[in-house]
C-alpha cells in the first residue's frame, strides 16, 4: 500500500459536482503539482481550498480540494478530495491528470480495503457500508448503520474474549499447575461455558432471519390458473397498471414484478403465467418461469375462482405448492361460491375481489402478521445479514457441536482446547481479524470504484 490511488467517487455523468478521490502518502503532493491556490502542502487537515486544477498553465477546471492528512482520515493515509464540476469530459481530465503525475486507477473497493488493512474499520463494518449505499428502504438503512458502528462487531468480539479466556485458562493450567489463582479447566466449566456461547450464536441465527427480510425483502408469488385475476391482484397491490389485463386466456406470457414497502421491508410481487396445459412455445416458457417463481419465493398466493368448483388444474397447482408457504385468495368473492371448502381446511383463506377492490388490506396485514414485520419494525435492527458472515456462524456452530461431543465422552482438556482455538479463529473471520488474502480480494472486488 506504498502507492497512492485515485478514482472518481460519484456516479460519472451530468451533474453539479463530481468528486475525484485520492489517497496514500503522496496524494496531497500529487494534486498540489496541478493546483493553483494555496500551497496545499501547507494547508491544516480537514480543510477545503478554492483554487483551479491546471495542466500547463492551461486551467482545466474551477475547483474546491478537501485535504485530510493521516492518520485521522477514512483510510488513515493522506486523502484529497477535489470537488470539480459535473461532466464526464472535465472529470475525466482531471482523474488523466492524476493519473499521469503519480497515482494509479484505484481497485473496486480499494479505498474501503485500505481503510480496513489499516485498522480503521473491520470486515462487518466495511460490508455494512456496502449495504447502506445499495439500502433500499429505511429499515435496510438502519440495520445497516448497526454494523458500521459497531454494534454487530461487539456481539462477535465479545464472544471471542470468552473463548480466549477458556484458552487461556487452560493454558495456565497446563503450563503453570501450581499457580493457584488460576481457575482449573474442567469438562464441567467448558461445558457451561460452550453452552452459553452455543446459546448466543443460535440467538444471532435466529435473528439473522431477520436481518435477511430487511435486507432483501420478501419475495412473494402468484401463482394460479389463466384467468383468475392474477394480474388485476398484482395491479391493485401497487396501486399500478403495470400487468396487461385482458379477458384472453394466457395473457401474461412472463413474469411481471411490482414492489410496495409494508412496514420497512420490501415486498415484491411477482405475477406469473397462468398455469395450464399449452400448445403454444412461448407460452410453455411462461409456464416453466411460473415454476421456478414456485421453488424460490418466500410466500405463495395461489388465486382460485370463488364462483367455480376446483378444476385439476387448480388442485395440480395446490398439489405443487404443497411443501411451501401458502395464502389461498378466493376471487369473486361477491359470486356466488361453489367451492369445494373441504379440499383447502388445511390452508389459510382469505376472501377477496379484485374487481371491487375487496381484501387487500386484509392480505397485506396477513402478509405483515406472517413474517412479523411489525416486531422487526419495532426491533433495534442489531442484525446479521451478510451471506458470507451468516455462513461462518453456522460452521462455528458446527465446531461447537464437536466441542460438546468430545466433552461429553470426557476428552482431555488440552484436546479440546485445539477445538476451541478453531472455534475463535472461524469467530474471526467474521469480522476480520483472522482473514486469508483471497477473501479479502472477493469481498472487496464487489465494492464500486470509487469506494
Amino acid at each position: 500500500m506504498e502507492d497512492t490511488i485515485v478514482a472518481i467517487g460519484t456516479a460519472l455523468g451530468e451533474s453539479a459536482i463530481n468528486i475525484i478521490k485520492l489517497s496514500g502518502s503522496n496524494s496531497i503532493n500529487i494534486v498540489n503539482k496541478h493546483f493553483k491556490g494555496k500551497d496545499l502542502t501547507r494547508v491544516e487537515s480537514n480543510t477545503i481550498n478554492y483554487g483551479h486544477i491546471i495542466d500547463k498553465q492551461e486551467i482545466i477546471d474551477e475547483v474546491l480540494v478537501s485535504v485530510f492528512k493521516a492518520p485521522k482520515t477514512y483510510t488513515k493515509e493522506n486523502v484529497v478530495e477535489i470537488n470539480c464540476h459535473g461532466g464526464i469530459a472535465t472529470t475525466n481530465k482531471i482523474l488523466e491528470i492524476m493519473l499521469s503525475s503519480g497515482a494509479r486507477l484505484a481497485e473496486p473497493g480499494e479505498f474501503l480495503k485500505r481503510a480496513y488493512l489499516n485498522g480503521r474499520v473491520d470486515l462487518i463494518e466495511a460490508e455494512s457500508v456496502q449495504d447502506l449505499i445499495s439500502s433500499k428502504t429505511e429499515s435496510a438503512r438502519k440495520m445497516s448503520l448497526k454494523g458500521i458502528d459497531g454494534t454487530i462487531s461487539k456481539l462477535i468480539k465479545d464472544l471471542r474474549s470468552k473463548i480466549l479466556s477458556i484458552i487461556a485458562n487452560i493454558e495456565v493450567n497446563i503450563d503453570y499447575p501450581e499457580y493457584e489463582d488460576a481457575v482449573l479447566i474442567t469438562n464441567k466449566i467448558i461445558k457451561r461455558d460452550i453452552k452459553e456461547i452455543e446459546k448466543k450464536l443460535q440467538t444471532i441465527l435466529d435473528q439473522s432471519k431477520n436481518g435477511k427480510i430487511i435486507k432483501n425483502g420478501i419475495k412473494v408469488g402468484i401463482l394460479g390458473k389463466p384467468n383468475v385475476g392474477k394480474s388485476s391482484l398484482l395491479n391493485l397491490l401497487i396501486n399500478e397498471e403495470k400487468a396487461i389485463v385482458t379477458d384472453i386466456e394466457g395473457t401474461t406470457r412472463d413474469i411481471v414484478e411490482g414492489t410496495i414497502i409494508l412496514n420497512g421491508i420490501e415486498i415484491n410481487f411477482i405475477d406469473t403465467a397462468g398455469i395450464r396445459e399449452t400448445e403454444n412455445y412461448v407460452e410453455q416458457i411462461g409456464v416453466k418461469k411460473s415454476y421456478e417463481i414456485l421453488e424460490t419465493a418466500d410466500l405463495l398466493l395461489v388465486l382460485l375462482d370463488n364462483s367455480k368448483s376446483l378444476t385439476k388444474m387448480d388442485k395440480d397447482i395446490l398439489r405443487k405448492t404443497n411443501k411451501k408457504d401458502v395464502i389461498i385468495l378466493l376471487n369473486k368473492i361477491d359470486l356466488e361460491s361453489k367451492i369445494e371448502f373441504e379440499d383447502l381446511k388445511k390452508y389459510k383463506i382469505l376472501n377477496i375481489s379484485v374487481k371491487e377492490n375487496k381484501g387487500i388490506d386484509e392480505l397485506k396485514q396477513a402478509i405483515i402478521s406472517k413474517f412479523k414485520l411489525d416486531k422487526i419494525a419495532n426491533s433495534d435492527y442489531t442484525y446479521l445479514s451478510n451471506a458470507r458472515q451468516i455462513s461462518l456462524i453456522k460452521e462455528c456452530m458446527t465446531i461447537i457441536k464437536q466441542i460438546e461431543k468430545a466433552n461429553n465422552q470426557g476428552t482431555d482438556i488440552d484436546l479440546i482446547e485445539i477445538d476451541l482455538k478453531r472455534l475463535w479463529d472461524k469467530l474471526g473471520e467474521i469480522t476480520g481479524e483472522t482473514y486469508k488474502e483471497e477473501l479479502l480480494d472477493e469481498i472487496f472486488s464487489k465494492f464500486c470504484l470509487g469506494k
